[in-house]
């Protein structure tokens, strides 16, 4: 029986979303790590100090900045990086960051924990009979929801050594039925087979939209 903690738990609520679960999970997690690091550790030397290293967050981290309206904590972030910026063009040289972004480093560390976590489920007996959502092993929700994108996936192959044989089973499957989900499309939009196309599912119709999904990930 899996060990029930917090992670479990956020799974399990994020398999009952659309779209990959630890996207959905990260895309939380990074917008309450961002809004504790401003908030509540603005005033941390070694915050303050990896964020200054690191030239402050990457392109698509900043953005989440742009939502906040409490803008202080921001302005004195975001001041220490421009005046690195500042010193480096009166020098004509840019310095070498030593830092990756502080919001990319905790989104590794989290992306690991749950891959790893997801990984060591073991294999569950389908005609389980749970008395409660608290009973139900990982493996039996999971394979409801619509399963991690290929770039997690990826990344589970390379944290693990195995992918356990329902993962394997569940994840592979999926991206196959979707591999020929897209080539129905591709060739029922040839010229002439109109009718073919017009004899696909709503969904099939927008195949397109889910392999975009699929292949990038949905993380913000």
């Amino acid at each position: 029986m899996i060990d029930k903690h917090v992670n479990f738990f956020a799974l399990q609520k994020a398999c009952e979303k659309p779209g990959c679960p630890l996207c959905t999970i990260i895309n939380e997690r990074i917008d309450r790590y961002i809004d504790g690091m401003l908030f509540e550790h603005i005033s941390d030397r070694t915050f303050r100090a990896q964020y200054k290293a690191a030239g402050g967050f990457c392109n698509r981290h900043s953005e989440i900045l742009l939502s906040y309206r409490d803008g202080l904590a921001v302005a004195i972030l975001g001041r220490d990086t421009l005046q690195d910026y500042i010193a480096d063009f009166k020098k004509h040289r840019i310095r070498k960051r030593k830092e990756i972004c502080p919001a990319c480093k905790e989104q590794s560390r989290m992306e690991k924990e749950f891959l790893t976590f997801i990984a060591e489920a073991k294999e569950a007996n389908i005609s389980t009979n749970p008395q409660n959502n608290e009973d139900i092993p990982l493996p039996i929700f999971f394979v409801k929801s619509q399963g991690l994108c290929i770039q997690h996936y990826a990344k589970l192959i390379t944290f693990t050594k195995k992918v356990p044989k329902w993962l394997k089973n569940f994840q592979e499957k999926r991206f196959i039925d979707l591999e020929e989900r897209t080539s129905r499309f591709i060739d029922f939009s040839a010229w002439g087979r109109q009718k073919d196309f017009e004899s696909l599912s709503e969904a099939d119709k927008v195949v397109w939209k889910e392999l975009a999904t699929t292949l990038r990930g949905e993380v913000k």
